[in-house]
């Protein structure tokens, strides 16, 4: 019998943006479990901050950062902190996204004879670009900015959060999920591009999973399920919301340079057999 599954993570010095959320702080402890050095980025230093102090309860190794990924000075000013106080980044994980409401339509289909308060044709257009600049320049922005600190290292990945909005995009959020789609088409190209320079780059693509940004178009106030979460779940084969801990074996086999040394350019779809489903 051959042996167990490894994520040869130890003492790695891993990057994570967004790590103040309840996906990319799931998987921030999960890696400083095994031995990881992380880093916390996050605009909400507190939410970082919070995580931080949970993993070095346990006798783990990470340290908050305040950083605006759509803001290179920012990214660079942790970079240059990192490299006196956990080392040079051997992993990042591109996590910082989001969607807004000022990019979200109330309508999901354009009805002849029927007006909305906020239909596709009122969407504001700064919203609209905040939302696809948060997801995309903010995976393309640390990619610049810690990827220079991985070239010609072994066992070095990127892992991006991608969507399973950029299989089939939902309804009412057309900037969100064409920002998506383009972080999977930019995995891609990341891949090719630093496929001779040693660097894997894959992604994840959730499903649904109750984080802190969508919950209350889940649930409403009283913890009743809306209707969007009716339609999510019966377009969902498995049935049911994910758990953040259901993303864990994704996340370590595609950062693990023992088990995934020829796994790249990928984006792997965690989301019930959501994206697979047809409606019929």
């Amino acid at each position: 019998m051959g042996k167990g599954f490894e994520c040869d993570i130890n003492n790695k010095v891993v990057v994570i943006t967004g790590a103040g959320g309840i996906i990319c702080g799931g998987i921030a402890e999960e890696l400083a479990a095994l031995g990881a050095k992380v880093a916390l980025l996050d605009l909400n230093l507190a939410a970082a901050e919070a995580v931080a102090e949970r993993i070095r309860a346990d006798g783990k190794v990470a340290k908050a950062y305040e950083a605006n990924v759509l803001q290179k000075d920012s990214l660079s000013a942790v970079r240059e902190a990192m490299l006196a106080e956990l080392g040079a980044c051997d992993i990042l994980i591109n996590g910082a996204g989001g969607n807004s409401p000022r990019a979200t339509t109330e309508n999901e289909y354009c009805e002849l004879g029927k007006e909305y308060a906020k239909d596709f044709f009122s969407l504001d257009e700064s919203g609209v670009r905040f939302v696809f600049d948060l997801n995309f320049l903010g995976t393309f922005l640390p990619t610049q900015t810690f990827a220079k600190d991985m070239l010609g290292k072994s066992g070095c990945s990127i892992l991006n959060i991608s969507s399973m909005n950029a299989f089939t995009p939902l309804t009412k959020i057309p900037a969100y999920s064409g920002a998506k789609a383009a972080v999977s088409n930019f995995t891609e190209w990341l891949a090719v591009h630093f496929a001779k320079a040693g660097i894997r780059v894959n992604a994840i693509a959730p499903g649904f999973f109750v984080t802190n940004q969508n919950r209350g178009l889940l649930y409403s106030a009283d913890g009743a399920p809306t209707p969007r979460t009716d339609k999510i779940l019966a377009a969902t084969p498995m049935g049911r919301f994910g758990e953040i801990k259901e993303l864990m074996g994704a996340v370590k086999l595609l950062l693990s340079e023992s088990e995934a040394s020829f796994i790249t350019g990928v984006v792997l779809p965690i989301d019930g057999g959501f994206s697979a489903y047809s409606g019929v």
